[in-house]
C-alpha cells in the first residue's frame, strides 16, 4: 500500500466528524471498506469525539420527547417485506451496495460510466467509471474536486500508479491521462465535481462530446 495514496487526514477527520461533502464521503467509504487498516483509525477518531461528548453537559428533552418515542415504537408500520436488491452489481464494496445504479452509458472507446444515486453537493455527484486494458483517458484537468478509488484493476498516471483500494485526490491544479495498466477493465467509483476540462486544441474539439 502506498501511503501517498490514502485521502489526506484533514479528508479522514472530515469524513470521522460527518462534515465531509455526501460524494465525497461515498468514495472515502468504499476505500475504507478495502483498508482495514484506515478503517481502524477512522474508527478510533469516531470513538474519541464520542467520549468527548460523553463528557459534555447534557441538554433537556421535551417534557411530551418520550411519549412521543413510544407513540412511534407502537405504531403499526404494517407487514415487514424484505429488502428489494440494491443494485446489480455485488461485486462492489458494501458502501456502494447500498445505492441504485444509472444505466451504462458510452464515454469512449472502451470506458464507460454509470450514475451512482447517492446524495449530490451542488454539481458534485458519484458516478462509477470502467476503463479497458490498456485505454485511457483524454489528457484532462478539473473543474472542482475529484477523488478517485480503484475497486477492481490499476491504472497510471504520468508518474504514480493506482492499484485496487488506493484513492487519488485531484483538483483544477492536477493535469493527467489515466491510463490502465492491468489485464483486466480498472472500475473506479469517482466523487466529480463539474466536468472534466480536456486539454489542447483537440480537447477542445472533443469537449462537447465527452460528458461525465
Amino acid at each position: 500500500m502506498n501511503p501517498n495514496h490514502n485521502p489526506s487526514e484533514e479528508r479522514l477527520l472530515a469524513y470521522a466528524v460527518g462534515s465531509l461533502s455526501p460524494p465525497e464521503a461515498v468514495v472515502v467509504a468504499a476505500h475504507l471498506a478495502l483498508r482495514p487498516a484506515n478503517d481502524a483509525w477512522v474508527r478510533h477518531l469516531q470513538a474519541v469525539g464520542g467520549e468527548f461528548l460523553e463528557e459534555t453537559a447534557p441538554i433537556a428533552l421535551s417534557a411530551d420527547a418520550l411519549a412521543r418515542a413510544m407513540a412511534l415504537i407502537e405504531t403499526d408500520a404494517g407487514e415487514a417485506r424484505p429488502p428489494a436488491p440494491l443494485n446489480d452489481m455485488p461485486e462492489l464494496p458494501e458502501p456502494l451496495r447500498r445505492y441504485a445504479l444509472g444505466p451504462w452509458r458510452w464515454i469512449g472507446p472502451g470506458i464507460r460510466a454509470r450514475d451512482v444515486h447517492a446524495p449530490r453537493d451542488g454539481a458534485c455527484r458519484v458516478i462509477l467509471l470502467e476503463i479497458g486494458p490498456g485505454r485511457e483517458t483524454p489528457r484532462h484537468t478539473h473543474g472542482g474536486v475529484e477523488l478517485t478509488c480503484v475497486l477492481s484493476g490499476a491504472y497510471a498516471t504520468e508518474t504514480e500508479r493506482f492499484d485496487v483500494g488506493d484513492l487519488e485526490e485531484a483538483d483544477h491544479d492536477v493535469l493527467h491521462q489515466p491510463r490502465v495498466v492491468s489485464d483486466i477493465p480498472c472500475l473506479c467509483v469517482v466523487a466529480l465535481d463539474g466536468e472534466i476540462q480536456l486539454d489542447g486544441w483537440l480537447g477542445r474539439l472533443m469537449q462537447p462530446f465527452v460528458r461525465l
